[in-house]
């Protein structure tokens, strides 16, 4: 990503903060391949019930919804991979409701905790919420560091502490984690 592109990005998303409807319109195009690299992330085990394409166009739905209140792009992605991750388990519930079936969810990969495995959306969704009354900082550790792949100066970035605290949260939530998925 291009020194400009971050520049019009963050110009972007502060005239979005200010209520500017079209900068938000600008912001998706320049956004979009990184939004789809990140819904690939997230959609990257078998038989999947949704497109990474469809994930991003649910998301971008979603975020036109509301107020969008992210400090920076790093802020946004961050923001976005927890609607993502929202988006998924909703529509894994909804899927399990009208199914009435307690069979398995779309899987995501996990990486990162005790090797990389997948696991039920709904099961980590569930296991997020827990820690994030926990912790909310550690929750969205995880969902960086594991989900997307982050590395610990990225997720710092994207949350606006050390790499030290990052590192720390990883370990004590990854602990966690693995207790919580019965590993």
């Amino acid at each position: 990503m291009s020194a400009d592109h971050v520049t019009d990005i963050a110009g972007l998303l502060a005239r979005v903060r200010d209520g500017d409807a079209a900068a938000r319109e600008a912001l998706f195009p320049l956004v979009y391949a990184e939004l789809e690299a990140i819904a690939r992330a997230y959609l990257r085990g078998p038989e999947l019930s949704i497109e990474p394409r469809e994930l991003v166009h649910e998301l971008y739905l979603r975020l036109c919804g509301g107020a969008l209140d992210v400090h920076d792009q790093h802020h946004f992605y961050a923001v976005a991979a927890l609607a993502m991750r929202q988006i998924l388990a909703d529509r894994a519930r909804r899927r399990r409701t009208a199914k009435r079936s307690r069979g398995p969810a779309d899987p995501v990969v996990l990486a990162g905790l005790a090797g990389a495995r997948t696991v039920d959306v709904i099961a980590v969704d569930d296991a997020l919420r827990r820690l994030e009354a926990l912790s909310p900082r550690q929750a969205r550790v995880v969902e960086l560091r594991s989900l997307l792949g982050m590395s610990a100066m990225q997720t710092a970035h994207a949350l606006g502490v050390s790499e030290r605290t990052v590192r720390e949260e990883w370990r004590t939530a990854r602990a966690w984690l693995v207790r919580e998925l019965a590993w």
